[in-house]
C-alpha cells in the first residue's frame, strides 16, 4: 500500500489526514464511520481550562458554497474532557491534539497546565481566536503575542503547534514567531473573517454579528498560506488546513509544502471525508507512480 506516513515535529504519524478542531466534536464521535486509528490524528475541539458555553444562537449559517459560524469556543473544559472523553479515544487507539484556547496568556497557561500528563500527542494552540482583552485583536496577529502563548503552554510537556491566522500580511512574521518560541509546527489556517446578514430582518444572521468562513472557497486562501510559509521556512513543519475537500485539494497542499493536513467542515456533509480523502491520496500517489507522500511534497517550490 502507498506509504502515508508523515512525521510533524517530533511525531511520526501512519497518516496524512487529521480532523481539524472544532469539527469531529471532543471525543470518539466520529468512530461510526471510520477507524479512528486509520488517521494521522483526531484533533479535539478547543477546551479552556474552565467550562464555557459560548456564543448566542444562531452560531452557524449557510454563506453561499461555504459556512459561517461563531460558536464560540464552547466546551466542558480540560479537566472533564480528560475525565469524561478521552477515554473513549484512548479505547480506539486514537491519536489525540487537544486544541487549547483562553481569554489571555494566563489562562492558555492553566489550560496547558491542566493537560499536563494526558495520554496525547501534543497540543494545538489556538491562537487565531479573539483575544476578549482587546476584541479588536486576534492572538496569532501578533509576533509577539504568539510567541507569549508558546512559551505560556509549555507547561503541558507536550509538542507545541500553533494554528494562526489567514487575517493578517504578517503570517510569515508570526509563524518565524511562534518557531522561535518552541513551537514544533504551525497549522495554517484557520477561518477567514465574514458576515451574512439576513435580508428577511436585516440583521446579521449568526447570533454573535460575523463570524468564521471555512469550507471549498477558503483553500486558495490556506493553499497560499501554506506556500508562503514554507518558502520562508524551509525546515518548518506545517499542517495544512481550510477547505479541503478532496484526495487533490490534499495533495496540492503537500505540494505547496505541508507535512500534514487536516479535514474539517468538509465532515459536516460527508463524516466519512477523512477517511474517503486519505484513500484519494493514496489512488492519486499510485496511478502517478509514487509509492511514499514524500515523493511530492513541497514539489511547487521547485
Amino acid at each position: 500500500m502507498t506509504a502515508l506516513r508523515t512525521r510533524v515535529g517530533s511525531l511520526d504519524l501512519d497518516g496524512l489526514v487529521m480532523t481539524a478542531a472544532g469539527t469531529s466534536g471532543y471525543g470518539a464521535e466520529l468512530q461510526a464511520y471510520g477507524e479512528l486509528s486509520e488517521l494521522a490524528a483526531v484533533v479535539v475541539k478547543s477546551l479552556a481550562s474552565f467550562a464555557w458555553e459560548g456564543n448566542p444562537a444562531p452560531r452557524v449559517a449557510s454563506a453561499g458554497e461555504a459556512m459561517i459560524n461563531a460558536v464560540g469556543l464552547s466546551g466542558p473544559g480540560v479537566e472533564a474532557w480528560r475525565r469524561d472523553y478521552l477515554p473513549d479515544l484512548l479505547t480506539h487507539d486514537a491519536t489525540t491534539v487537544v486544541s487549547l484556547w483562553g481569554r489571555n496568556v494566563e489562562e492558555f497557561a492553566a489550560a496547558a497546565r491542566d493537560l499536563a500528563g494526558a495520554p496525547v500527542a501534543a497540543v494545538e494552540i489556538n491562537a487565531s481566536c479573539p483575544n476578549l482583552e482587546d476584541r479588536a485583536h486576534i492572538f496569532a496577529h501578533s509576533a509577539t503575542a504568539t510567541a507569549e502563548l508558546v512559551r505560556a503552554c509549555a507547561g503541558a510537556n507536550l509538542p507545541l503547534w500553533v494554528k494562526l491566522s489567514p487575517n493578517t500580511p504578517d503570517l510569515v512574521e508570526v509563524a518565524t514567531a511562534a518557531v522561535e518560541a518552541g513551537a514544533e509546527a504551525v497549522t495554517l489556517t484557520n477561518t477567514v473573517l465574514g458576515l451574512m446578514i439576513d435580508i428577511e430582518t436585516g440583521r446579521p444572521s449568526l447570533g454573535n454579528g460575523g463570524g468564521g468562513v471555512s469550507g471549498g472557497p477558503i483553500f486558495p486562501v490556506a493553499l497560499r498560506a501554506v506556500f508562503d510559509v514554507r518558502a520562508a521556512l524551509p525546515d518548518v513543519a506545517i499542517v495544512g488546513v481550510g477547505g479541503i475537500g478532496s484526495g487533490s485539494d490534499a495533495v496540492a497542499m503537500v505540494m505547496a509544502g505541508a507535512n500534514a493536513v487536516q479535514v474539517g467542515t468538509a465532515s459536516f456533509a460527508d463524516p466519512r471525508a477523512p477517511w474517503r480523502i486519505q484513500k484519494e491520496v493514496r489512488q492519486w500517489l499510485s496511478a502517478h507512480g509514487h509509492d511514499s507522500i514524500e515523493a511530492v511534497r513541497g514539489s511547487a517550490h521547485g
